[in-house]
């Protein structure tokens, strides 16, 4: 798929030879690098924090319209399920306006979805302005929040990445409280309408995606756009050429009419050249804007159908495999985790220090740390990705077979912190398929993550409507999660296979 420099990240410069050499650019691991990490922090704050909190306003909405919990419950699923799972489509996005652009739109259509919510009349007018307009746009802003840092950064993608992420966990609590609030005081109508407001500031986050190598105009050797002055006739370059030789002479009032009338033609054809100007630089950029719609659609077409398909990667597609069983182990612990602590009895601790707290503090610093280790020049970033999920595997195993508070408190803080692996998963995209593929290949990414949260938790409930327990649903996730790994382990296995193979025929031969 078709890439530009100014997408990787190089300049290219002209050599004494007239032959074109890569230069890195100079804001890749600057200064401005790390205001791409302060953007994408405040994204996720307002993106993923906000759907975090959202069951502030479940509650609320289930005493306005008197639904289903299941029902009223779709809302929010939507809305986070329409967020990752529009990922691939928002690639095209990037490929077409840039990452700017996108997240700038994806601002203001995410704020039209809380304010248009505000007045809901029922559940099903909530899943069009909030699941599906609310999700659209937050999918907008949020991926071109994380292709950005891995576009400014080469050294500390991983720590980049940590440290941008968290802003998930310190967003649930700012927006768990800011909903809380402001439904006590103005009510849930006013507070989606003020909400809306704040999500206004995604266009400000999208505003500092700065480019890398923004596109250079032709100026003149002054520095300036050059401006195309009025062509004038023969017949007035003539008619000049006689005045001024009249001029030399005593004027008359026969050369003053002339000198009106020529004055007169003179401004009517600069007028028609101004026009024809205006019209050709809006006939320009209509024809720059169609080729550059069309080189988008070119390469979003191309990086999933071509001949040069992500899916032509055999170790991308086991990532997406792997995709589609990850998420939805990470989100059923938040949703089953306050039924459990009733069934054991445990309200009263649990209310002190609510155990899905410990996971998400646990995982802000989870996602630091593991993003630092992976940064060290003597550790893997794949080996510290599967050691994390390996942790997490087994700590989903072992939860069910806790039953006492201090035990599942243990427990959550492992899943906390190996679930902070989700600060790996853009690095380990970007080195499977390049920088310049980054865009579609996490947005597919995010996409199998959505189905996976959309999917994972209504199973697990299925689950234990069957058996009426909940130690099957953590099993059976835990064994499905247990499969994406292995998805992952093929690809390698194969490799040292076929590695070995050729050691031994060389040795043969000698």
């Amino acid at each position: 798929m078709y890439a530009s420099h100014e997408d990787i990240g190089y300049d290219f410069e002209d050599d004494p030879k007239d032959k074109k050499t890569l230069k890195p650019h100079p804001n890749i691991d600057g200064r401005w690098a790390w205001m791409m990490v302060v953007s994408s922090f405040f994204v996720h704050i307002l993106i993923m924090g906000s759907q975090m909190a959202l069951g502030v306003l479940n509650v609320e909405w289930l005493e306005e319209f008197h639904q289903s919990r299941g029902l009223t419950a779709w809302v929010s699923s939507l809305s986070m399920g329409i967020t990752l799972i529009v990922g691939p489509f928002i690639g095209l996005f990037i490929n077409t306006c840039g990452c700017r652009r996108t997240a700038i739109i994806g601002g203001l259509v995410n704020s039209l979805g809380w304010v248009l919510s505000a007045y809901a009349a029922n559940v099903h007018y909530l899943f069009i302005t909030f699941g599906v307009t609310a999700g659209f746009g937050s999918g907008m802003a949020y991926l071109p929040a994380v292709v950005m840092v891995g576009r400014y950064f080469q050294k500390r993608r991983a720590l980049a990445q940590g440290l941008s992420t968290t802003g998930t966990g310190f967003g649930t609590f700012l927006m768990t409280f800011l909903l809380k609030y402001l439904c006590a005081e103005y009510g849930w109508r006013n507070a989606m309408f003020i909400q809306g407001a704040v999500c206004l500031n995604l266009c400000v986050c999208g505003a500092l995606m700065r480019p890398l190598s923004p596109g250079k105009e032709g100026k003149g050797a002054a520095g300036t756009d050059p401006q195309v002055l009025p062509a004038r006739s023969t017949e007035s370059v003539k008619s000049s050429g006689q005045l001024g030789r009249a001029e030399d002479k005593e004027g008359s009032p026969g050369h003053e009419e002339a000198r009106d009338g020529l004055g007169a033609q003179s401004c009517q054809e600069t007028a028609g050249h101004r026009r024809n100007r205006g019209a050709f630089r809006a006939l320009k950029t209509v024809s720059q804007l169609t080729v550059r719609v069309r080189k988008g659609v070119q390469d979003w077409y191309a990086g999933y159908f071509g001949a040069a398909s992500l899916f032509t990667n055999r170790m991308f597609v086991a990532f997406v495999f792997w995709a589609l069983f990850a998420y939805s182990s990470f989100v059923i612990p938040f949703i089953h985790l306050p039924e459990i602590v009733d069934l054991y009895n445990l309200s009263e601790q649990n209310d002190v220090f609510p155990l899905t707290s410990i996971i998400a503090i646990v995982h802000i610093f989870g996602k630091v740390i593991l993003g630092a280790v992976a940064d060290l020049p003597c550790i893997s970033v794949w080996n510290v990705f599967l050691m994390a999920n390996f942790t997490l595997v087994l700590s989903i195993f072992i939860l069910p077979l806790m039953h006492t508070y201090a035990g599942l408190a243990v427990i959550c803080a492992l899943i906390g912190f190996s679930s902070g692996y989700f600060s790996l998963m853009p690095v380990v995209t970007e080195d499977l398929v390049g920088i310049e593929h980054l865009a579609n290949a996490y947005g597919i990414i995010i996409c199998a993550n959505g189905i996976s949260a959309l999917l994972g938790p209504p199973f697990a409930g299925w689950i234990y409507d069957i058996t009426q327990k909940y130690d099957f649903s953590f099993y059976i996730c835990g064994l499905l999660y247990l499969v994406g790994l292995l998805f992952l382990l093929i690809q390698p296995c194969i490799q040292i296979i076929q590695r070995s193979r050729k050691k031994s025929a060389g040795g043969t031969r000698v």
